[in-house]
């Protein structure tokens, strides 16, 4: 009988271990709850909060999904994350008021738009030391946005009517593309050929030749456009509407939204899992998380996360 508990109990812990490093998960920000909602995207459940800093806003993660990258507003700095215990592992000083952050698909570079200095702040992740501190001529940036070879950075400002184009291994700013007025989210095709920008002011979505750095397609959206999610085979971009409640799906072979989604209010940032199936929209002034089933575009459910939630990074 011991011999059997014994072996009962340490099935248990196994699946225990197993459970716990399931996945992948959803991480979402929460800008005044302080605070990292985890979702288990397998069950559909917030299965815990990690506490992060004062005022949470952009969020990354590394390849392997050990490291959050978290911006805080109200300290001016990068906080990275232990994504499984939800540590905090070290606090980068950047500039006034950071907003949102990327990773490099490499995970060797973090790029934080810093909307006080007009500036993007290129962070070594290995080191997580800042390495160089970007001006861009956009005023408030709020994301820059790797492409994928890790090459480009894309920049995008509140007050503006282009995005800027940074030469990462340059370290400086070395062109920019027009847009719509006060660009938001980016997103890039899987192969860095294209990349989509949602225009909040211009209510339209801008489709950009990386090559010609120039913008070659407008696809008109809803009401304040923010965020940006590409399918991970290209083939449908995602858009969120601010103003409307509603996420549009469009289709990239023709440029043109096949189907309307209703959300929670203000969606703003969004995520795909890895395998294209679902899609993440962080409902600002609903306080939650909205999951889409790509394959039907129906929502599926709306999942309760903290207060003002700002973004969804999957891994």
């Amino acid at each position: 009988m011991p011999r059997i508990r014994s072996s009962l109990f340490l099935l248990a812990c196994a699946c225990a271990c197993v459970t716990s490093q399931a996945g992948p998960f959803a991480y979402v920000p929460n800008e005044k709850s302080a605070s990292v909602t985890v979702i288990d995207t397998a069950t559909g459940a917030a299965v815990r909060q990690i506490a992060a800093g004062q005022r949470p806003r952009g969020i990354a993660a590394d390849p392997a999904g050990t490291r959050l990258y978290v911006t805080d507003a109200a300290a001016n700095a990068l906080l990275v994350l232990d994504a499984a215990g939800g540590a905090l592992l070290a606090t980068i000083p950047l500039g006034s008021s950071p907003e949102g952050v990327n990773a490099s698909r490499d995970g060797r570079w973090i790029a934080v738009a810093v909307e006080d200095t007009n500036s993007v702040a290129l962070v070594d992740a290995a080191t997580r030391t800042l390495v160089a501190d970007i001006p861009v001529e956009g005023k408030n940036p709020e994301h820059a946005v790797f492409s994928p070879d890790g090459r480009w950075l894309l920049v995008s400002a509140e007050n503006a009517e282009q995005v800027d184009v940074i030469d990462v291994a340059a370290r400086r700013q070395v062109g920019s593309i027009a847009v719509g007025l006060r660009p938001r989210g980016i997103g890039f095709s899987p192969d860095g050929t294209r990349a989509y920008v949602a225009c909040e002011v211009a209510g339209a979505v801008y489709v950009l030749d990386i090559e010609r750095r120039r913008s070659i397609a407008t696809i008109p959206a809803g009401k304040n456009p923010a965020g940006i999610a590409v399918a991970p085979d290209g083939k449908t971009v995602y858009v969120s509407n601010g103003a409307d409640g509603s996420v549009m799906r469009i289709d990239a072979a023709r440029n043109a939204v096949d189907a309307t989604i209703a959300v929670g209010k203000r969606p703003w940032n969004m995520a795909v899992t890895k395998d294209g199936t679902r899609l993440y929209v962080a409902n600002g002034r609903s306080d939650s998380v909205s999951v889409i089933d790509t394959a039907t575009g129906a929502k599926t459910a709306d999942i309760t996360v903290g207060r003002l939630p700002w973004g969804v990074v999957i891994r």
